[in-house]
């Protein structure tokens, strides 16, 4: 079912269903028109070595629980496990390929959980094992899922190329041996992506990014953590409220200091700031207070008389909270077989409400769309605190922008965002992501909970957005592919003594990593054409006339105009001493009220928004009410056959406006070339992906049809519950037809 979608059930840590079919024939007579002894060479990166490999190895199909499969060779590097065997798509079309990652492949940070299959039953594997599996199944965290046999493999290539995975995907690593340094080292050319993109490694961006967004006349960049002599968890480079001094940022390391995220185009900020330890002496205390005062005054000077400080702690959902609620989300993905798919699809609603996941973007959400009330209808100054300002902030405060600045929703300025927002702004993907498992307590996908958030807006308001959900969907699954940099550090401190070998200081060799942004690293340039979305509102060039006119406007547009509103009554921030001490870590979470629902002002803004025609170089709102917030079909549902629409879903809108768009080019270069030889040549080279739409579905590009088992004139569940034949026959008229998935 899934709305339009399909469905999806099972869980990863239930019980496999025993299949109803065992095959007792070997590898050697299903392929016995193929040559088993072809050999079959793994293309390695620079850097990759082959550590283990098992022959006459078993990939099932992921249909119906039978054990048809592929035969074929199981390897295992320093960067990756992949199977190679002889298996052949569809009509042989080409699909989205990945240059670094194949269809089989399987980086060792994209393993999320290894099964084996002991008599029919699967247990979770790691450490030293006493007993190898007949049959293996690897869960990955893009949601694919894996079954390898291992039954007709010699015994000893079973205990190498188990204990191999088990080994690199399950026992803590060291920082220094994941492949991001081999290959960094082997492959010494690679270099940061810095065309047109803002990267802020430098002043220079920042500086850019205050005069972009007419910030420049409250705020300064500062340079005062060069050499990161103040704090580790901060930039090289920042900006703050003009009456900061550099020697007051040295004195509380950064801590509790106000650093400017954006400007609105009326003057008001949005911040954020880290927490103070929760315990100091009244002298700390009094200094701290007497400091804050003064910045304060700065910033809640008239027409901006306001300033709102929320604490997300007691607002949001903890990083623990969110890591439970996506535990629990992806079980719905991580199909083992057709069996469990269907089984589950009658209640797959309420297990989706079970898990608490949407809900937890829901609020996400919401709470930009609070913030975005305070800096746009009040002109109130808004500063978000967190304890370490780099997990909650880092979401809220890139929502806040993607709603408010239609340059943050085209490709290089969303980038940029990431850039400055999170990889500058210290979020932890090294712990969060979980690369090197040593903990599982600081693991959780804060990052995926933004790229989703970002999802609802570009479903709800798809022109507003250069780029497309393909792009999202890939952009998460670069998580896990450790020859980026981009998300494998927990700060640019540790980024930077990394790649001079440990001290700023050291003349030697620079070690080069590349860039996640880089995409030609990853696809074809047809490939990354899918990544644009052909939909997109460009926005409107003024003329000079205009741009005289408008002089004293921000660039952005709005879509709301900007209504009357109450003025803030004057007021010093700090009226009570016990609010002081909260404000500078006492427990801020017990002073800052929250609402899970939208603030009555907030309710009258977001209704009014709604009631007048999109500007979609203006300012957006997402849509919050029930069902509204939906599933990302196309990264969670994309491996599951089961849950595909022939012929359906986003793909059959892409398909249509990307084949005008080749009939509109090829036609602009019939006028421009006038070379009827040199057209016809053109026109014989279609698009690999529209060759034939016939075979595309909702799985697209990710996957062509797929064949996948029929759904069953009842659920499995209640086939269970029937009694006979002539119970059957009673129950015949109370069925309501599901539909088709």
């Amino acid at each position: 079912m899934l709305g339009a979608g399909g469905g999806a059930g099972g869980g990863a840590g239930s019980r496999g269903a025993k299949p109803s079919f065992v095959s007792y024939i070997s590898p050697e007579e299903v392929h016995l028109k193929e040559p088993i002894e072809k050999e079959l060479d793994p293309h390695l990166l620079p850097g990759e070595l082959l550590l283990c490999e098992a022959n006459m190895v078993l990939k099932y199909v992921q249909d119906d629980g039978s054990n048809r499969g592929t035969c074929g060779k199981l390897i295992c590097t320093n960067f990756k496990i992949s199977f190679l065997g002889d298996e052949s798509t569809f009509d042989d079309e080409p699909q989205f390929q990945n240059k670094i990652i194949g269809e089989n492949d399987i980086t060792l940070q994209c393993v999320d959980q290894l099964y084996g299959v002991y008599d029919e039953k699967k247990k979770s594997i790691y450490g030293q094992l006493r007993k190898y599996p007949e049959k293996m199944i690897i869960y990955c965290k893009d949601l694919r899922v894996f079954h390898f046999c291992l039954r007709y493999t010699k015994e000893e290539e079973v205990k190498r190329i188990v204990s191999g995975i088990v080994h690199q995907t399950q026992t803590p690593k060291l920082f220094k041996r994941l492949f991001l340094f081999s290959y960094a080292t082997a492959a010494p050319n690679c270099s940061e992506l810095k065309n047109q993109m803002v990267m802020f490694d430098s002043i220079k961006d920042w500086r850019q990014e205050l005069e972009r967004t007419k910030g420049n006349l409250k705020f300064k960049a500062v340079s005062v953590n060069e050499s990161y002599k103040v704090s580790k968890k901060l930039p090289t480079y920042f900006i703050v409220p003009m009456a900061v001094s550099e020697e007051s940022i040295l004195q509380y390391q950064g801590r509790g200091i106000p650093i400017w995220c954006w400007s609105c185009h009326n003057g008001a900020a949005l911040l954020k700031m880290s927490a103070l330890p929760k315990e100091q002496d009244d002298g700390t205390l009094q200094m701290q207070k007497i400091f804050l005062d003064g910045i304060y005054r700065t910033i809640d000077k008239p027409p901006y008389e306001a300033l709102k400080i929320d604490d997300l702690s007691s607002s949001l959902p903890s990083v623990q909270d969110i890591q439970i609620a996506y535990t629990r989300f992806k079980q719905l993905f991580l199909i083992d077989n057709s069996s469990d798919f269907w089984d589950t699809d009658v209640k797959w609603f309420s297990l989706l409400e079970s898990t608490n996941w949407l809900e937890t973007i829901r609020r996400c959400l919401r709470k930009a769309v609070d913030v975005v009330e305070l800096l746009e209808a009040q002109n109130t100054n808004v500063l978000l605190v967190e304890e370490n300002a780099s997990d909650m902030c880092c979401v809220i405060s890139s929502l806040v922008q993607v709603m408010m600045d239609s340059y943050c929703r085209t490709k290089l300025g969303f980038q940029s965002l990431i850039q400055k927002e999170w990889i500058m702004g210290g979020h932890a993907f090294l712990n969060r992501c979980n690369h090197l498992r040593q903990t599982d307590k600081d693991e959780a996908p804060v990052f995926l909970l933004f790229l989703d958030c970002v999802w609802q807006l570009l479903q709800q308001y798809s022109p507003a957005f250069e780029f497309t959900e393909t792009y999202l969907t890939v952009l998460s699954d670069s998580l896990y592919i450790p020859i980026f940099s981009t998300f494998f550090f927990n700060s640019p401190h540790q980024k930077d003594t990394t790649m001079y070998g440990g001290t700023l200081d050291t003349q030697g060799s620079r070690l080069s990593f590349h860039s996640v942004w880089d995409w030609s690293v990853q696809f074809e340039p047809k490939a990354q054409a899918l990544l644009n979305n052909p939909l997109y509102v460009e926005k409107p060039k003024l003329d000079k006339s205009q741009r005289k006119t408008a002089r004293f406007k921000h660039q952005r547009q709005l879509s709301l105009p900007l209504t009357q509103t109450k003025p803030s009554p004057k007021r010093g921030f700090f009226k009570e001493d016990q609010l002081i001490k909260n404000i500078l870590g006492k427990r801020i979470s017990r002073l800052i009220t929250s609402s899970d629902e939208l603030q009555s002002n907030s309710r009258e803004f977001y209704d009014n928004w709604h009631c007048k025609p999109v500007d979609f170089h203006g300012l957006l709102l997402p849509r919050l009410e029930g069902p509204e917030i939906k599933v990302w079909a196309q990264r969670y549902l994309r491996w599951i056959p089961e849950a595909q629409l022939p012929g359906g879903g986003t793909v059959a809108t892409a398909t249509k406006v990307l084949d005008v768009m080749e009939d509109v080019q090829g036609l602009q270069k019939k006028v421009d070339e006038k070379h009827s030889e040199m057209v016809s040549e053109d026109d014989t080279e279609a698009s690999p992906f529209l060759r034939n739409p016939a075979r595309l579905s909702s799985l697209f590009p990710f996957a062509l049809l797929q064949r996948h088992s029929l759904k069953p004139v009842l659920p499995t569940s209640t086939w269970k519950d029937l009694e006979g034949e002539e119970d059957l026959a009673r129950r015949d008229d109370d069925f309501v037809d599901l539909g088709d998935v």
